[in-house]
């Protein structure tokens, strides 16, 4: 029998619509038109501004033949540039792969080539490492390059040469302001590209639809306690999760991107005081900044900011310092494949009267799902049934719902085995408290995160291998108070054969990016099973104890 309530009601133009993040843009651009949108350095730009250059980008993008299914990377730090890039590639329908400014010219060329790259925009400050991976990669975009007008007199690293055929603000001004750019034809349809290490050499690209990001963009709004005209601080590098889908959240309630190149103490505190900062994200080291920042670098503000951080929890002496200094710390959860965070932990205030050995307790947890993610569980990852809530019972963390990604570009079997079972694998070990509540307990990938980058422990591995001196190695994480924790390499040499810590940290950077290098190498038997397989747990231990 047919249902009474789809006969004659189906989707139309008139009551469905792809959901996008993009609508967003474009209502603020109506709503709040004069509004700053953007803050960089001397630059401020209106809703209007910020509406009318990404849809210039667009349109210059589309005369360059870029259109559905074409890859735009970038590689950009957090500047006016990458937001405009957040809207006016998905205009076009194309999608955006933000590269991450840390990684060596190797892994960007393998990622050039594995999204198939049509466009490359280009900040001067990479153009050394660019054209590095552009004379490696078998691709040969169009490659623009970006030359920050706000890149500052007490600049970190100098700007590069020039490698591209245009500069940006020439590439924009081809295009034109009020060009009719295009929905998505579904909202299942690719928004971005983000690559995560994974466990090997090769990262696998995490592909996010127009659906989730939407979505994301309501849940940062609910879960951050972003109220109306919120002032959101650029700490959190854009290109990760991209930036946690902050770049399309901010537009629902008229907020305002300040951007900033380099995170220093100084320049946090600057713009916090002057432009009335209430929000920011980052890893433990950006809240030592903070902390430990001098006398002269600190300024004075009136408002709470409120500061959210997905690495480890931080200790109760961080975040006291951070209350001290005008910091309300949220923890949060997620990785690349769930957009960023996706899980809170929700604080309860009854927990304020605990004591704070209780306190320190309740804050080490992950916390329960966002409100856009539709399951989390900790389950038995070969039965599929979830763990007893009981705070003991170790298993798999899995995710479900709107914000786990579509899948890993071009490879069908890892992306098949992510989701077995109908759940996405996290890959993280954990425990589900009777309150709902999940907390992690180890990482069954044996990913090292440092500063809030993923570290491949084989991929260090790999490179002390190619040393001639090698017989053994095994990478582990050892908790750091700046970093969160850093790779530390134990080392057997080849009998007869001799090499010094310098030398093997030397040989590491020559093949890795900086901060995946081992921060120590020691020398040692590493501990094995009966079958030669490395104990890593015991490993960890060793470390922990500084041994």
């Amino acid at each position: 029998m047919a249902n009474k309530f789809e006969i004659g009601l189906e989707k139309t133009p008139a009551n469905y619509q792809p959901l996008t993040p993009l609508t967003y843009l474009e209502r603020a651009a109506k709503v709040f038109p004069d509004r700053i949108a953007v803050i960089h350095g001397e630059t401020q730009r209106t809703y209007r501004d910020f509406w009318r250059r990404s849809r210039q980008l667009a349109s210059a993008l589309a005369q360059n033949g870029v259109g559905k299914g074409d890859t735009v990377s970038v590689m950009l730090s957090n500047t006016p540039a990458m937001l405009e890039a957040h809207y006016g590639v998905p205009m076009v329908k194309a999608v955006l792969h933000s590269l991450n400014t840390r990684l060596d010219a190797a892994i960007i060329a393998f990622q050039l080539d594995h999204a198939e790259t049509k466009v490359l925009i280009v900040d001067r400050e990479f153009s050394g490492v660019m054209k590095e991976a552009l004379e490696l990669a078998k691709v040969k975009p169009l490659v623009i390059d970006y030359d920050d007008p706000d890149y500052g007199s007490d600049a970190v690293y100098p700007k590069g040469d020039p490698i591209g055929s245009m500069e940006y603000e020439a590439f924009l001004a081809t295009g034109d302001p009020d060009f009719a750019w295009s929905m998505p034809d579904d909202e299942w349809d690719a928004i971005s590209l983000n690559y995560t290490s994974g466990t090997t050499g090769n990262p696998k690209g995490v592909v996010y639809h127009h659906r989730g990001a939407a979505l994301m963009a309501y849940a940062n709004t609910i879960h951050a306690n972003m109220g109306r005209y919120p002032v959101y601080l650029w700490t959190l590098p854009m290109f990760h999760c991209n930036g946690w889908c902050f770049p399309w959240t901010l537009a629902v309630t008229g907020g305002t991107h300040v951007c900033l190149r380099w995170v220093r103490a100084k320049a946090m505190y600057d713009a916090i005081a002057d432009h009335g900062v209430t929000h920011l994200c980052g890893a433990p080291i950006v809240m030592s900044l903070l902390i430990n920042a001098s006398a002269s670098e600190k300024r004075e503000f009136p408002q709470t900011v409120t500061f959210n951080t997905a690495a480890a929890p931080p200790p109760e002496a961080v975040l006291r310092g951070m209350a001290e200094a005008g910091f309300a710390v949220t923890h949060l959860y997620g990785l690349t494949e769930t957009y960023g965070p996706a899980v809170v932990n929700e604080w309860n205030e009854a927990w304020d009267d605990l004591p704070a050995s209780e306190r320190v307790t309740k804050k080490a947890r992950q916390g329960v799902r966002y409100a856009a993610l539709e399951g989390l569980q900790v389950m038995d990852s070969t039965t599929m049934e979830p763990a007893p809530a009981d705070g003991e019972t170790i298993g798999e963390v899995m995710f479900r719902g709107n914000i786990v990604m579509k899948g890993y570009l071009k490879n069908p079997e890892a992306t098949e085995q992510a989701f077995a079972g109908g759940w996405f694998h996290s890959g993280d070990l954990g425990v589900m408290h009777p309150d709902g509540y999940i907390q992690l307990k180890d990482r069954a990938k044996d990913i090292i995160i440092s500063g809030g980058e993923n570290i491949s422990s084989i991929e260090v591995e790999d490179a002390l291998y190619k040393h001639p001196a090698v017989a053994a190695c095994a990478v582990v994480g050892r908790a750091d108070e700046k970093w969160g924790e850093t790779p530390i390499a134990y080392v057997e040499l080849k009998p007869g054969k001799s090499a010094t810590e310098a030398e093997l940290i030397e040989h590491c950077r020559n093949t890795l990016a900086r901060f995946k290098v081992p921060k120590a190498v020691i020398f040692a038997e590493i501990p094995k099973t009966s079958t030669g397989k490395i104990q890593k747990f015991a490993l960890r231990e060793m470390a922990k104890h500084g041994q």
